[in-house]
């Protein structure tokens, strides 16, 4: 692991004007900087963890600002060093001067997400609960929000850590093997052992499947608004949104680049994406325009499928159910204020398995439907109607995991071609490696330089 040995500075609020700033210090040198630039109005005895009103100043004896400041020594603060804070006024100017102060008196500026890594290396905080930290502060939803906080809370690193003693456990008794074999004791058989395997591949795969909805809480849920030119979803778009974000006419072919804009629905961020109408043209920048609204299609997380129920089926209309089978989606009967002609049956005879919701983009009607009908198809899509709570939301826990199985995979069919202990202890030891990267038990500077160049300056 690195060596700590000097002192760092940022800001650990925003550089935006703002009432209050936080200055935050972290290294062995901390409070001598602090009380460099910083001296006490009224105290003449400090405590640690309390805050004290003073005066910044810089080297010179200039007068800066007015500032609480306080100081948290090792083990017990968020780095494990000591650490010193300033609290001044929020202006932009008065920051940079406080920092360039402390850079001045010895300190240096903190890289991105350096205060957290240092955490995790003097052993406040694990990797997933450093990765929990990040996504804290990149929150967009309600259920981003739960899941950063219960990764941060150790919920998947409590689960990681009991998959990998199970590991172990396998492990010390195939090496009670390999050293005692000569002795009179009785060790598991091959069959135990391969049924304790079972049971720790089912775990381990469960958790590597949770990828893609730890993922949709993360980055968003992204839904493809698709139908053919007119049907009204740009209509639909600005209506979810409820601002004017798509450009709505009559004239077939108007929208040609993908339009995107974010909602929150169910406690989940929607991103929204508009393109161009499915149909057949020979108009080049539209053609263009419609490959791509098929791509994005063909890769969103949920299609919202948009017809036109006044108007009789058409090809394109059957293209448009064609993108939606076997992908999750939902049926829009848009111009349900005029004469129908479309009903959802109508859409079930061509093969649309999903539900389907009338709307009146135009007047509003059904809005609250379709919203309701999004939502519970996104907790679908998490999840949570099978109550699952643990979900892995990055690649990094993926591959490890993906490892992690492999090897098990390994060790599994060494024990059922008996072959020795010693061979399957090698593969039993590689997936116990692999769970222990999640956590940061194993792990290289090239990941934690992946992993903190993440965060901002200051976290």
């Amino acid at each position: 692991m690195e060596l700590i040995n000097d002192t760092i500075v940022a800001p650990a609020t925003s550089l935006a004007p703002a009432a209050v700033a936080i200055v935050r210090l972290s290294g062995p040198d901390a409070f001598t900087i602090l009380h460099k630039l910083w001296r006490p109005l009224y105290a003449r005895k400090l405590r640690y963890r309390q805050l004290y009103l003073g005066e910044i100043r810089e080297p010179s004896g200039a007068l800066l600002d007015r500032a609480l400041a306080v100081m948290m020594p090792a083990p017990k603060s968020f780095t494990g060093e000591d650490v010193a804070e300033l609290h001044c006024h929020g202006g932009t100017f008065i920051v940079r001067r406080v920092i360039a102060a402390a850079l001045a008196a010895g300190a240096r500026m903190a890289n991105p997400g350096e205060f957290t890594r240092r955490a995790f290396l003097n052993g406040r905080i694990d990797l997933t609960e450093a990765e929990a930290i990040a996504d804290l502060v990149n929150a967009s939803s309600e259920n981003a929000l739960a899941q950063a906080l219960a990764q941060l809370n150790g919920l998947l690193s409590n689960k990681v850590r009991t998959l990998r003693k199970q590991l172990i456990d396998i492990r010390v008794q195939l090496e009670a093997q390999i050293d005692f074999s000569d002795e009179d004791i009785d060790f598991a058989s091959d069959a135990e052992v391969i049924q304790r395997i079972d049971l720790l591949l089912a775990d381990i795969e469960a958790l590597h499947d949770s990828f893609n909805r730890g993922k949709l809480v993360r980055s968003g849920v992204r839904v493809a608004i698709v139908g053919k030119p007119n049907v009204g979803k740009s209509s639909l778009m600005n209506l979810l949104l409820g601002t004017q974000r798509a450009i709505v006419t009559p004239i077939p072919g108007t929208t040609r680049d993908l339009i995107e804009d974010t909602i929150q629905i169910g406690g989940f961020q929607v991103v929204l994406q508009d393109g161009a109408g499915i149909r057949d043209t020979e108009e080049t920048v539209e053609r263009i325009g419609i490959e791509l609204a098929r791509r994005n299609a063909g890769t969103a997380d949920v299609i919202l499928a948009v017809f036109d129920a006044s108007a009789p089926l058409e090809q394109a209309d059957r293209e448009v159910v064609s993108l939606c089978a076997g992908r999750p989606a939902i049926g829009v009967l848009n111009k349900a204020d005029l004469p129908r002609l479309l009903t959802p049956d109508s859409l079930r005879a061509l093969g649309f398995t999903d539900a389907v919701v009338e709307l009146s983009a135009v007047r509003g009607d059904g809005l609250e439907q379709l919203r309701t009908t999004l939502a519970e198809g996104l907790a679908r899509l998490h999840g949570e109607v099978s109550g699952e709570k643990i979900a892995i939301s990055r690649e990094r826990h993926r591959v490890a995991l993906a490892r992690a199985l492999d090897r098990l995979k390994s060790a599994k069919r060494a024990l059922q071609k008996r072959m020795p202990p010693e061979i399957v202890t090698v593969d039993i030891t590689g997936a116990a490696e692999a769970l222990a990267s999640i956590t940061g038990e194993v792990t290289s500077e090239d990941v934690l330089d992946a992993i903190f160049s993440e965060f901002c300056i200051g976290k």
